[in-house]
């Protein structure tokens, strides 16, 4: 653990970095500014939207979360691993893959037109929530599928015995555990869905499908109306803030008891349970994985063809996905206490756009914004991961302090040696795995890079966007595979590196 020195200088930078922003925000605030139209239009939509996502994740989710919970089969850790993928999934990437699918030109499309049966337009709120789901479907399904692994099994073995119907069984052993872990689940998919940005910018398709996040965007780039960008971002903050409060609320410890750790008869289930789980295992792996391989498939033969302009993109994407790791990480390793843990949410509680537009308030006396836009997106990206990177690491450092601290300090230990010898050689995998997480959520953000973004400062992830507006599906398709390739890459070396001769 970091000298508790380092502790607060770094807490105290952190404060600064997210405060003086919002404070610029702050004083740009109109006080008789009201919302129009528009603006309320926005709000109900970006609720709207994060209600109908947090619902339809969470009720998918059930049977597939149930089925993996109660069947064995080769392959199984690799299935509830892959569920993780779509969260260090580039969310451009994935768009595009859900448009070779759901698009005007997709396979679904495809279909209907040849049975004479009209066409399906992704774009709006539906499109919206095909993508959400798509995003938050597996973190549900891990978040239920975690409620199901405390059920003592024992009471399942009983419910064989006594020949419960599955009804009865469902009522008296599911529901209970389905009380506490879905609200939960709900809240914390609802809060991720508020801050929706590069989904709305994508798919929203319209004035009817624009959330709070987009109306701050479009009103910093094409309207630079600052008083607005206030106004909606601090309405945008404290619509985050009281959901997190609420999720934070039901997250609730489970009262379901213990038992022996004994497996459940996989076997006790009927023909038609078998069929179900089945079913449902396999049309989630379909949902999530189609649209993935159809990215692969329609960009790696495009690779050898892209514009030097892309390559030089990526090149950026990886030294701010390098920077933002390394700077993460320092921040994370600086936190490791309780207080330090909840400084660290400061990165998931405020929108990336109202950091960024404070940011360029507070550089446009002095310096071009738009000249340290790669510096400022590397910032905010090590912030949005450091959450993610302090509960990573938290747990294995308090398990390394329990169990060394004593006995390092009967030996005398210095504060290098008990690093290099201690807590370097116990730290290591999860440092491994945080850095993967950073380094890929980091490669294909497409967040403040779009309020500063043009032809010399542009990231992957926006020079996708950028292509996939002119509608040059060939390089665009190409540019997605390359994007993906990276991310995964980034995750598996670090990951690799941590778990090696760990």
């Amino acid at each position: 653990m970091a000298p508790r020195s380092f502790s607060i200088i770094t807490g105290t930078l952190l404060c600064s970095f997210v405060i003086v922003p919002l404070l610029a925000v702050w004083r740009q605030a109109d006080a008789s500014a009201s919302l129009g139209p528009a603006e309320w239009a926005a709000l109900r939509f970006t609720i709207l939207q994060a209600f109908l996502s947090a619902l339809l994740s969470c009720f998918l989710a059930l049977p597939v979360a149930r089925a993996l919970s109660r069947t064995q089969f080769p392959g199984r850790r690799l299935v509830i691993k892959l569920m993780g993928a779509p969260f260090i999934l580039p969310v451009i990437v994935a768009i595009l893959g859900l448009l070779a699918v759901f698009g005007q030109n997709g396979w679904l499309n495809a279909a209907l037109r040849s049975l004479e049966m009209g066409s399906f337009s992704i774009y709006g709120l539906h499109g919206v929530l095909i993508a959400h789901v798509f995003f938050n479907l597996p973190l549900a399904t891990r978040l239920i599928l975690l409620g199901w692994a405390t059920i003592p099994q024992e009471r399942f073995r009983l419910a064989q015995h006594l020949a419960l119907t599955p009804s009865a069984r469902f009522r008296l052993i599911e529901w209970p555990m389905l009380r506490v872990v879905l609200p939960s689940a709900f809240a914390v998919i609802f809060v991720i869905c508020l801050s929706s940005f590069a989904v709305a910018l994508t798919l929203g398709g319209g004035p009817k499908s624009t959330t709070l996040e987009l109306a701050i965007y479009q009103a910093f780039r094409f309207e630079l109306d600052f008083a607005k960008v206030a106004l909606l971002g601090l309405i945008q903050l404290g619509l985050s803030l009281s959901a997190a409060i609420l999720a934070l609320k039901m997250a609730h410890e489970d009262q379901l008891g213990i038992g022996f750790d004994r497996p459940i008869d996989c076997e006790a289930r009927s023909v038609i349970q078998k069929f179900h789980d089945t079913l449902a295992i396999f049309l989630a792996l379909m949902f999530l994985g189609i649209p993935l391989l159809l990215v692969l498939a329609n960009g790696l033969s495009n690779l050898s063809s892209l514009p030097v302009a892309v390559w030089m993109a990526a090149l950026r994407s990886v030294l701010i996905a390098l920077g933002a790791t390394v700077l993460c990480l320092l921040l994370a390793l600086c936190l490791l206490s309780r207080s330090g843990e909840v400084l660290a949410t400061l990165g998931i509680a405020v929108s990336p756009l109202l950091l960024g537009t404070g940011i360029f308030l507070i550089a446009r006396p002095f310096l071009n914004p738009f000249d340290i836009s790669l510096i400022v997106t590397l910032c905010v990206n090590a912030l949005m991961s450091l959450p993610f990177a302090v509960r990573i690491l938290r747990p294995e450092m308090i398990k390394i302090v329990s169990n060394f601290s004593r006995l390092s300090l009967s030996l005398g230990f210095s504060y290098r040696s008990w690093v290099r010898w201690v807590v370097w050689p116990r730290l290591r995998r999860p440092l491994g795995f945080a850095a993967g997480l950073t380094a890929a959520l980091s490669v294909g953000d497409l967040g403040v890079i779009a309020l500063f973004g043009d032809a010399e400062r542009a990231t992957l992830p926006f020079k996708l966007y950028q292509l996939m507006g002119s509608y040059r599906t060939e390089q665009a398709a190409g540019c997605a595979s390359l994007l993906l390739i990276l991310s995964f890459s980034f995750f598996w070396i670090f990951d690799f590196w941590g778990r090696r001769n760990a």
